[in-house]
């Protein structure tokens, strides 16, 4: 997927998803038990809410999927970062109705994880936390692993990335919880998915690689819907292996008009991410017509109207735009802060007594 001699772990962690998403989808048929005999007390309650959480690119999964999930599941289903959590618990954690912490974790080291699963015990009256990590070992994984109320769900081992960005640890955890979670998926569709997946680590790196060596220092995602959290995932991607070198924004194509347009420039790059709704899509095509004189890269996958799956399929290949700027840029992506002014696993954080 990359010219270097030496092969970036970034680019083996990319290039390996189609088989971990056949990996992820056979675990959870084989869970499906398990993962019944927990959720279903729980969400047969009306009241019961569910509350999506994570740091970074975690939280992000919780914002592709929480309009999807509510709707199938007919219960209220919100995406609230762990560090909005912890920030503020008494805003977001309160009342006696049956409450599903879904804690998105790489690591599960990083210390608002585990901070944002003791205050919901702490501050909710009927807490229950379902735990879908990449890091079996991680602090929140053994911390869950056999409690009470308490269920973790652990993803293939190779899913755990090892460079700086989450990249493979992203899509599985997001495919996991949408096939444990959500609508049936048939696995006519997850075929669908591997093979766009793999269509785009072939043709990719070659479109990528020439918009990297022509010096865009402006990328903007643009989403509707599930794909603005994959849209504001993508703009995370190339901020964090571009070191910042790139500015990035993210936004609606609606809500790009009203401001934050003012960010073009003549070395301004905007990647629109499709939707599969019809009537959502025209919006998408506006934006596009508007943009005509820009650079544009038009993203579309998959024939049905699932953006939670559509952004499974885009990750692909806004990862590996990513990894090209970042080469292009000289930049090591599997440690692209040499210094430690970014860390994998973030550092530095106090939890404060409440």
């Amino acid at each position: 997927m990359t010219s270097n001699l030496i092969e970036p772990a970034t680019a083996r962690e990319i290039a390996q998803q189609p088989a971990l998403w056949q990996d992820v989808a056979r675990h959870v048929t084989e869970r499906r038990p398990t993962t019944s005999a927990f959720l279903d007390p729980i969400l047969s309650d009306p009241r019961a809410r569910i509350i999506l959480t994570g740091a970074g690119t975690s939280a992000f999964i919780g914002q592709v999927l929480a309009t999807h999930l509510e709707h199938t599941l007919g219960r209220r289903v919100e995406a609230i970062a762990t560090t909005d959590l912890v920030a503020a618990p008494c805003d977001y954690l309160s009342g006696d109705a049956p409450t599903l912490l879904v804690s998105f974790a790489r690591s599960g080291d990083s210390p608002e994880s585990v901070a944002a699963a003791d205050l919901a015990d702490r501050f909710l009256e009927d807490p229950y936390h379902l735990i879908i990590t990449c890091n079996a070992d991680g602090a929140l994984a053994t911390a869950r692993a056999g409690k009470p109320g308490s269920l973790v769900l652990t993803m293939p081992s190779a899913s755990n990335d090892t460079g700086f960005a989450m990249t493979s640890s992203f899509t599985c955890m997001l495919l996991t919880a949408r096939l444990t979670l959500g609508a049936p998926v048939s696995s006519a569709v997850l075929d669908g998915l591997v093979d766009a997946a793999s269509r785009a680590l072939e043709e990719t790196p070659t479109w990528a690689g020439e918009l990297a060596r022509r010096g865009f220092d402006r990328i903007v995602h643009l989403g509707s819907g599930a794909l603005q959290g994959m849209a504001r995932e993508a703009a995370l991607k190339m901020l964090e292996l571009t070191a910042g070198q790139v500015g990035t924004w993210f936004d609606s194509p609606l809500g790009f008009r009203h401001g934050p347009k003012s960010v073009l420039t003549d070395r301004t790059l905007i990647v629109v991410h499709t939707s599969g709704d019809p009537y959502t899509r025209q919006y998408d095509d506006d934006i596009i017509a508007e943009l005509a004189g820009h650079e544009v890269v038009v993203l579309s996958a998959l024939p049905d109207g699932d953006d939670t799956l559509r952004a499974l399929a885009y990750a692909v290949p806004c990862q590996i735009m990513a990894l090209e700027f970042s080469l292009a840029l000289g930049l090591t992506p599997d440690n692209p802060f040499p210094q430690g002014q970014v860390t994998r696993v973030v550092s530095g954080v106090r939890i404060h007594p409440v």
